[in-house]
Parts: C-alpha cells; sequence; structure tokens
C-alpha cells in the first residue's frame, strides 16, 4: 500500500515538475483561441469589414495543438461572430468540447447563432453587459428564379434521379412538397441544436424554444441563463486562476496562412464588392443553403 501511495505521488510531483519545465520554456500555461467573423470551411475577408474569418478548419487545429502542448492547462475561446454554416460550427464546438481542460468561452461583441452552437462545447460562456449573446436558429433559403427565366426564355429540363433532387433548384416552378421537405431539414437542424445546447449549457430545452432565435444583450443573457457570468477580459482570467489554483499567463493561437491562402481571402473580399457575395450569401450556386445566423 505504501509503495503504491509513493507511486502515486511521485508520478503527481514528476507531473508537477513537468509541467512547471514547460511553462517555464514557453512562458503560458493558458491558450486563447478565436472565432471572429462568419464561421464557414473556407474563411473569408469582407472589403466591408476589418474583420477577417479564419477558416473553420484552422480553428480547429489551433485548439487541438493547446490540446496537445504539454504545458497548457486552460482554453479560452474568444467568439465575436453573427454565426455560419453549420457543420463547420459544429467542428469547432467539438474540439471545444475535448479539450482536456477548463475551458471558458467569452463573447465579445456578438455570440450569435452558430457562435452559440460553438459556446455549448465550453465549460462556462462569459459575456460583456453589452454583448449580443443567442439566436438559438437556423435558416435556410433558396431564390426562385424561374419568372425572371421564363421572361429571359429559360427553358428548364431536369433530369434527375430521386424526387426531390431538384428540390428548391432556382429555376424549377415552386412546389409544396418541396418546400416541407426543405423545411424538415431546417427542422432538424434546430432540433440537434437545441440539443446541443441543453446539454452543452445545461438548460431545458423547452427554455431554449422560447427564446424563440432572439438575440439578448448580456445583461438579459444572464438572467435566463443564456451565460453563466458577465465580466471584462481580466474578470475571465481571474476565473481561470481560481480554476486552476495558480497564476496563468495567456498565449494567443493564431493560424498560419500560407501565401495562397492570403491571396485567395483577399480575392473573395474582391468578388464579394462585385456581387458574387450577394449570391453566395442567398445559396444560388448551393440551390439551398442551410446558416446558423
Amino acid at each position: 500500500m505504501r509503495a503504491a501511495i509513493g507511486a502515486s505521488a511521485g508520478a503527481g510531483i514528476w507531473g508537477t515538475v513537468k509541467r512547471l519545465r514547460a511553462q517555464a520554456k514557453n512562458g503560458y500555461n493558458t491558450v486563447e483561441v478565436a472565432v471572429e467573423g462568419p464561421i464557414s470551411r473556407e474563411g473569408s475577408r469582407l472589403p466591408s469589414s476589418s474583420q477577417r474569418s479564419i477558416p473553420a478548419d484552422k480553428i480547429v487545429e489551433q485548439i487541438e495543438r493547446a490540446d496537445e502542448d504539454p504545458n497548457v492547462e486552460a482554453l479560452v475561446v474568444k467568439l465575436n461572430t453573427p454565426g455560419g454554416e453549420v457543420l463547420p460550427s459544429e467542428d469547432i464546438r467539438l474540439a471545444a468540447e475535448r479539450f482536456d481542460g477548463p475551458t471558458i468561452g467569452y463573447a465579445t461583441d456578438t455570440c450569435a447563432s452558430g457562435g452559440y452552437w460553438i459556446a455549448a462545447g465550453c465549460d462556462e460562456l462569459w459575456a460583456r453587459e453589452a454583448s449580443v449573446v443567442g439566436s438559438i436558429g437556423v435558416r435556410g433559403s433558396s431564390v426562385n428564379a424561374k419568372g425572371l427565366g421564363d421572361k429571359l426564355g429559360l427553358d428548364y429540363r431536369p433530369k434527375t434521379a430521386g424526387e426531390y433532387k431538384d428540390a428548391g433548384y432556382p429555376l424549377k416552378e415552386p412546389e409544396e412538397q418541396d418546400d416541407e421537405y426543405l423545411q424538415g431539414l431546417v427542422d432538424d437542424y434546430y432540433e440537434t441544436f437545441v440539443e446541443h445546447v441543453a446539454e452543452g449549457r445545461g438548460l431545458d430545452e423547452e427554455t431554449i424554444r422560447e427564446t424563440e432565435a432572439r438575440v439578448y444583450l448580456g445583461t438579459d443573457a444572464i438572467d435566463n441563463g443564456l451565460v453563466d457570468e458577465l465580466g471584462t477580459r481580466e474578470d475571465v482570467e481571474e476565473r481561470i486562476e481560481e480554476r486552476l489554483g495558480h497564476d496563468i499567463e495567456i498565449e494567443e493561437f493564431t493560424p498560419e496562412q500560407s501565401l495562397m491562402e492570403r491571396i485567395r481571402s483577399q480575392s473573395q473580399g474582391v468578388a464579394y464588392a462585385f456581387g458574387a457575395g450577394v449570391a453566395d450569401s442567398i445559396g444560388v450556386d448551393d440551390e439551398f443553403s442551410l446558416e446558423l445566423r
């Protein structure tokens, strides 16, 4: 018994020594990863905004990098996003949820829809009094151009296999059964959203539905349980120190982008300036788009 206790104590001490060595070498023991701008697989930079959107996969990589770093004990996920695509949001949420250590979500200006989906993977969610939080809902959209096509003399002749293969296609005459099918997809994603929030945030599902996808200021969000605490960045740091039991040093992990990635990001901005972004945002290219916004 004594040998076992001694071995266990020795392992604990050695683990502490390794942590302190790593911290001394790297100078940090807590990592911050930012989710800013619209959430998407590719990321983008809009010319109307100084805010750059980092590809979701790059954000996941930084969270996983922090999890694998031996001297990182806690994670701060800074959230300033209106939302975005469903699966990229889920990938980031899963990465935050899997981090081995305290994970604090911190909403700055906006933590809406896809941002809140991500927050459901954090242990705690903090916000400022004037932060905009919520929008727990899913939006599906498509544009029907059948009337315009008729005026231009376009004759849509589909060749499909499967009854709903061209549901929501811009040049197809809208049909009630197609609308019901597409609405069913939106409803399914919404139920998944509600379940994630209920489980991750410890809220009753009916309470979440009663928000009806509204957004709230931080002062109201804390009253209905959407956030845990209101405070500044310094308050968040103090909370992490309280949980860890010692002082912290925070390092921001940011993805490195290759020259081609930076060029592509800038070219997307130019495309938006000339109107391509409008088509992308309403889902013309994809016929029917689903977004957490």
